[in-house]
């Protein structure tokens, strides 16, 4: 058993060190990771790894955007933080440029950590907007790991693990309207959706019932709420899922917002209609380190970036590319997902074993609760050329567990 021994930091490796004293989360990759640029990642040994991870969908830019880095050492030299209680120049700033991307009608926006406390505070709003409890979400849903995002999570054990759950959170079937309409009575405040389901195995549905949800929440006077942490900023191809062809041109009442929103610093928001933020009053809602100036410059520059770098445009043409050469794979049975959010469905259960063959060549994917499923969440940066050596090697692990 390890003790708490002084370690001399010359012989003993950060893994090493982190087991001893970081409390258990993931089951990590055998890396330490140092440094990165664009698409790759550099481990201690100077080894580099093409990351189509990024971090959980975080590296939207890029690692270490030149303007992102930038912007953050000019503000960490004019002021690192100061809270809500004062104005700020580059909050304002960060909150304009989103609600000028939002779509109609999201025109405020509440600044916080995480997307988990994004989601937290967008059902506090439906509830205050409306004067209701419940809560509807979907099989498959994850929506973080507080108490009521948990709570409303209902993807394998995660739901669990926030055991005593927050009462008044109900579960529909994903992608069926018939299931929400037996849920949504008078008692709803509001319908909570991740338009893409990642973890679940990047699973979406047909237009049709997102246009369907909205109809069903005006008419029960219910708010409709995507969870656009991992879809939002870019990844699909378009600023939000939210308003897109994919969509059905739907735009939710609450749009909740974090991962990629500041290529790296933390930072969550919700964005929400006039009608849902007139219903806030002083002190309904708080944060201590949300809208702080470090994360504002953060946002401002990374949604600079995207623009500036054409880096939407980059992701559909990318997109549109891997599916052509994925087409040619018979163990592939499908791709699911929107631009930068994809699924690689093979015939078996096979993802798991791929996901370590790739990873010893040098390529960082993902998996899911689906083990059909490889999981792509590369930055937006992504090039065609850097595509096809995914491509070889994926071609090159399916043989060898052929």
């Amino acid at each position: 058993m390890r003790t708490k021994e002084t370690f001399n930091h010359a012989l003993v490796d950060s893994a090493t060190r982190e087991d001893l004293f970081q409390v258990v989360t993931y089951q990590k990759f055998p890396l330490t990771v140092v440094r990165g640029r664009g698409a790759w990642v550099e481990t201690t040994d100077g080894q580099r790894f093409l990351d189509l991870y990024g971090g959980h969908a975080v590296a939207a830019t890029g690692h270490c955007h030149p303007h992102v880095v930038a912007a953050l050492k000019e503000q960490a030299e004019r002021l690192l933080f100061y809270s809500n209680v004062v104005y700020s120049d580059v909050r304002a700033q960060a909150a304009e440029k989103l609600v000028q991307i939002a779509p109609r009608p999201l025109a405020k926006v509440f600044f916080c950590n995480s997307g988990t406390e994004a989601n937290e505070n967008a059902m506090r709003m439906a509830r205050l907007a409306t004067g209701r409890e419940r809560i509807i979400t979907f099989t498959g849903s994850f929506h973080g790991r507080t108490a009521d995002a948990i709570s409303a999570t209902f993807l394998g054990k995660y739901r669990d693990l926030g055991r005593p759950n927050v009462p008044g959170h109900l579960c529909a079937e994903f992608g069926s309207i018939e299931s929400v309409e037996r849920l949504a009575d008078e008692k709803v405040a509001a319908i909570l959706i991740e338009p893409i389901q990642s973890m679940a195995g990047v699973r979406m549905a047909e237009p049709e019932f997102y246009e369907k949800l909205r109809a069903l929440c005006d008419e029960r006077g219910i708010a409709l709420i995507f969870d656009e942490v991992q879809t939002g900023v870019g990844r699909t191809g378009t600023w939000f899922f939210a308003g897109s062809e994919a969509a059905g041109g739907v735009v939710p009442d609450i749009l909740t917002l974090a991962k990629a929103l500041g290529s790296g610093v933390p930072v969550g928001a919700c964005l929400a209609s006039e009608r849902i933020a007139s219903a806030i009053r002083l002190n309904d809602l708080g944060t201590t380190f949300g809208g702080g100036m470090l994360a504002m410059a953060a946002v401002v520059a990374t949604l600079e970036a995207i623009e500036r770098d054409a880096l939407m445009e980059n992701v559909r043409r990318v997109e549109a590319h891997l599916r052509r050469r994925l087409a040619d794979f018979s163990e592939v049975k499908g791709v699911r997902g929107r631009g930068f959010l994809l699924g690689v469905e093979f015939v078996s259960d096979v993802a798991g074993r791929l996901q370590k063959r790739l990873l010893e060549a040098h390529i960082i994917t993902g998996t899911s609760s689906d083990p059909r499923v490889l999981r792509l969440l590369p930055p937006l940066c992504l090039s065609e050329s850097e595509v096809e050596l995914f491509v070889e090697h994926l071609r090159a692990a399916l043989d060898e567990i052929a």
